[in-house]
């Protein structure tokens, strides 16, 4: 839960958590045949350390009034989110890795609110995410709760106007509650991000506009927790985490290759793929040998 400190045991049991779900995002993007590998890979402990440890969730009761929010404004990574909500409990691992991008199930292409058990927020079209969350946050204030708002973004995101217009509106309105992570991995479809559209000075530009911002190795589960932690001891003004990631992290002819934004791994790809996840990189020796 969010302001909790974490101790170096549960730090080893959510790396372990955190590298089941990237085998299982190779698994289901493998079934589906089509689909997005960087970015979910690299978002990984991003994910796991919320859904494992910050947010106030209640699995069975995905619908709890009371619990914490979190938005992916990004929805093309959505197979980290719904590895993530089936490792927590959500769904079935299974119904995840078989049914992923398949029509008449509830493992969509694009994150849809109203058909998966967890997912908070419709996604597809990019720099639309901050918004909604801006909105979660408001309408806490407006209640009197206290549940938290997070939302994910990526960096290619912030080519979009819609996305600085909400970072205007929600640093003029000090919304404390709502804290913003940025995948900062450098990619998009089209190639690396400052070619495509440069974004730097990224932090001193939200700094700007009221953020304080927060920036941190994105793939350290440790620098997650106590980033989140950080953001929480924040008052009138909303926080933004600019999280250094690894796009395609763990696999490594995917690691920092924009090719892999948008594309899935064949079944020779797959293979090596899981080897090296399950040998962590060959580390270790594979069980599956």
């Amino acid at each position: 839960m969010i302001g909790e400190d974490i101790r170096e045991a549960k730090i080893r049991k959510l790396e372990k958590i955190a590298n089941q779900i990237r085998q299982d995002i190779i698994k289901a993007l493998l079934n589906a045949g089509s689909g997005h590998s960087a970015g979910p890979l690299g978002m990984v402990e991003v994910f796991t350390a919320l859904y494992f440890h910050i947010l106030n969730i209640r699995p069975k009761q995905p619908k709890w009034p009371d619990r914490d929010r979190f938005t992916l404004s990004n929805g093309h990574i959505n197979p980290v989110w719904y590895a993530t909500l089936a490792h927590r409990g959500f769904f079935a691992r299974r119904e995840f890795v078989t049914s992923l991008r398949k029509l008449n199930t509830r493992m969509l292409g694009h994150p849809h609110n109203l058909a998966t058990p967890g997912v908070e927020n419709s996604g597809g079209p990019l720099g639309q995410g901050l918004s909604q969350a801006i909105g979660m946050s408001l309408a806490a204030k407006m209640d009197g709760k206290k549940y938290q708002v997070f939302c994910a973004m990526s960096d290619g995101e912030y080519d979009e106007g819609q996305i600085w217009e909400a970072i205007m509106f929600a640093g003029k309105n000090k919304l404390d509650n709502l804290t913003g992570i940025i995948d900062r991995n450098n990619i998009q479809i089209d190639g690396v991000t400052e070619d495509v559209m440069p974004l730097e000075p990224l932090r001193a530009k939200i700094e700007a506009f009221n953020w304080h911002v927060i920036e941190i190795d994105g793939n350290n589960i440790r620098q997650v927790v106590e980033a989140c932690n950080q953001a929480y001891g924040i008052y009138e003004r909303p926080v933004m985490i600019i999280a250094h990631t690894v796009p395609g992290k763990g696999v490594d002819f995917m690691e920092q290759d924009y090719k892999w934004h948008g594309i899935p791994p064949n079944k020779d790809q797959a293979k090596a793929a899981l080897k090296q996840l399950r040998t962590l990189g060959g580390r270790i020796r594979s069980e599956h040998e």
